[in-house]
């Protein structure tokens, strides 16, 4: 069965069935990796330190994403 086909067939579900389908399939997508959410826990404790002793200062929200 092509995409295409799976497509139109999916959208022929009722609004909940097709939330229930999205979800599955980004599920199915998500692989968490211990090594590298170690490092990144790793990686914010060291930065949340920093800022806390003053040697890193922080930015404002609204210079990172700019004003809504």
């Amino acid at each position: 069965m092509g995409t295409k086909t799976l497509i139109d067939s999916a959208m022929k579900l009722d609004p909940a069935e097709r939330f229930e389908l999205i979800d599955e399939l980004l599920h199915s997508l998500d692989h968490p990796d211990p090594e590298l959410d170690r490092v990144w826990i790793e990686e914010a404790e060291r930065r949340l330190a920093a800022y806390r002793t003053g040697r890193m200062q922080g930015i404002p929200a609204s210079d990172v994403v700019g004003e809504m």
